[in-house]
């Protein structure tokens, strides 16, 4: 899992600090030295923790995988939304390759280009983002640093279609700061990398 835009490096843990849903959150996406078999691919772990005062509201195991081009396919996750005192709320949104019609999705290719993009998520009806690069040469400032010649993005998907995200990727790092642009008040930087 070497693409430059998103490296998947067992034992590193990114941490971000942001705003949902009105509160302040800090968010740790750990890449975990686990693989996990699906549809038939062996695809790496990474698992993905949101709290909000103190608090866990969301986890996530995301499964990533990427092929001999060097392209990175999104094969699903598994999600729970906690309430303030731990008890699961919902586990809407998981989905993975292979189940219930669903395919693997683009989620980064290896040499991205403006105009370049695709389908994230393939579950008809439940997980379908996309993603279209806007800018190869943006420049960011985030708490962790300042980046210049940054991959930005558009996400956004036709089960919520008054939001548009904008995703900041920095080269050999991933993801530095993601912050809707439309439809909603989120956003989320980069504060540090650990591992």
């Amino acid at each position: 899992m070497d693409n430059r835009w998103f490296p998947l490096p067992p034992g590193r843990t990114l941490v971000y600090t942001g705003v949902k849903d009105g509160e302040r959150t800090k968010e740790y996406l750990t890449v975990s030295e686990r693989t996990r078999n699906i549809d038939g691919v062996r695809c790496r772990v990474v698992l993905d923790r949101l709290y909000a005062r103190g608090n866990l509201v969301g986890t996530t195991r995301d499964y990533y995988a990427q092929d001999g081009s060097g392209n990175v396919w999104y094969f699903g996750e598994d999600t729970a939304e906690l309430d303030h005192r731990g008890n699961m709320v919902s586990t809407d949104g998981t989905w993975r390759a292979g189940r219930d019609g669903a395919g693997p999705g683009i989620f980064m290719t290896a040499h991205p280009a403006k105009g370049d993009g695709g389908r994230q998520e393939n579950l008809e009806g439940r997980a379908e983002d996309h993603f279209e690069v806007i800018n190869t040469r943006a420049e960011v400032d985030v708490p962790h640093r300042s980046f210049g010649r940054v991959l930005q993005t558009k996400e956004w998907t036709p089960l919520e279609p008054d939001v548009v995200d904008h995703k900041y990727f920095a080269e050999g790092l991933g993801t530095v700061k993601e912050v809707t642009v439309e439809g909603g008040n989120e956003r989320n930087v980069l504060v540090a990398v650990r591992g």
